[in-house]
């Protein structure tokens, strides 16, 4: 009987371990959730309709360089530094042209 005591012991633990992980994960992602929320609800409220459809159009084509205009037009809402609230359309395009003048990669030539 001890060994089928120690096999279910086992089998407890391991379970135990598996639900501690599925609720671990199931909370950070409700956690990834609300700040999903909280960032599209700041971006409603910076952004003009035409601005957000401008965005929402970059991040199917460029999500990583979506991600990181959100964040910038987040940073600068919160710092009060947006040079007018809702970002126009127009607007966005200039902050698009300077942060890609920014981040452009360096072209590495050969020969």
């Amino acid at each position: 009987m001890s060994d089928d005591d120690e096999d279910l012991g086992q089998l407890r633990r391991r379970r135990l371990a598996e639900l501690q992980d599925a609720a671990a994960n199931e909370q950070q992602a409700a956690q990834e959730q609300e700040l999903r929320q909280q960032r599209a609800a700041v971006l409603r409220q910076i952004l003009t309709d035409e601005a957000r459809t401008r965005l929402s159009n970059l991040r199917m084509v460029k999500p990583a360089f979506a991600e990181q205009l959100e964040n910038e037009l987040i940073r600068l809402a919160q710092a009060n530094r947006l040079p007018g609230i809702p970002v126009t359309d127009k607007q966005l395009k200039a902050m698009l042209a300077q942060l890609q003048t920014r981040m452009r990669e360096p072209k590495v030539r050969f020969g």
